[in-house]
């Protein structure tokens, strides 16, 4: 018999640590929509927007475990856009779970883990200190050429990087902060990074950059964020015996 959504929900939640990470209250982490109860085959994608949900109900999946969730501004109507994709996936019997901060800054399944893993960066401490009083980064102490990273960014994100090169060319000390922490280029020099990895920035951060000595890498908010919800799908469904699939809806951004 397929498991519970109930269970499935319960136990991301713990994994996650969801009530204890804190976000923003618009997140809304854990479980956004409910289906009938049941659930066949998970999926994957960054966003819940429209074209994402068309295509996970395309492909047969039940529960939705996405990054960015349903819900990112103040109490709106359900009109437009958002009763289109709330109906979407209620005809189709599809669930949507979303994790966002609880999935960046997790130890084993995090975007910010899994991209320091893939980048062979070794040993990681947190990394700055967020608005809600969480560790949202992670950081790494290294020796390589600014070079020799940006080829590793662009072969881990597999697409082209931004190099803002404001600081050394030979890296000693990275942080990572996955999606679009680049408007926080003074809060990463103040915490003494040479070199910023991120997913986008604001025109005015990359001025920044070169005026506080700090590289900044742009490796796509999309790109960057891609890690963590793949890695959970993967986990869980293995953990269930189900199958699941990524459904990859790439911004550009």
């Amino acid at each position: 018999m397929n498991p519970a959504l109930s269970d499935i929900s319960d136990f991301i939640d713990a994994l996650l640590n969801i009530e204890n990470v804190a976000d923003s209250p618009n997140a809304f982490n854990g479980l956004q929509l409910a289906n009938e109860g049941l659930v066949a085959k998970l999926g994957a994608a960054v966003d819940a927007g429209e074209p994402t949900l068309r295509m996970a109900v395309a492909a047969g999946v039940d529960l939705l475990i996405v990054h960015h969730g349903l819900f990112w501004t103040p109490l709106q109507p359900l009109t437009g856009a958002a009763y289109r994709k709330v109906s979407m996936a209620m005809r189709a019997n599809m669930a949507i779970y979303s994790a966002h901060l609880p999935l960046d800054v997790h130890p084993k399944f995090g975007n910010n883990a899994l991209l320091a893993k893939a980048l062979g960066l070794g040993a990681t401490e947190p990394f700055f200190h967020g608005e809600n009083g969480q560790w949202v980064g992670l950081r790494a102490e290294v020796s390589m050429p600014l070079g020799k990273l940006v080829a590793q960014l662009e072969k881990v994100v597999a697409g082209p990087v931004k190099v803002f090169r404001g600081g050394p060319e030979r890296v000693a000390s990275v942080g990572i902060v996955t999606g679009g922490a680049g408007g926080e280029i003074h809060k990463a020099a103040m915490e003494g990074v040479d070199t910023l990895i991120t997913g986008e920035a604001p025109h005015w951060a990359a001025i920044a950059a070169e005026e506080l000595g700090v590289n900044m890498l742009l490796g796509g908010h999309y790109a960057t964020e891609t890690f963590g919800v793949k890695a959970l799908a993967e986990h869980v469904a293995g953990k269930l015996g189900l199958p699941w699939q990524f459904i990859d809806y790439p911004t550009g951004l």
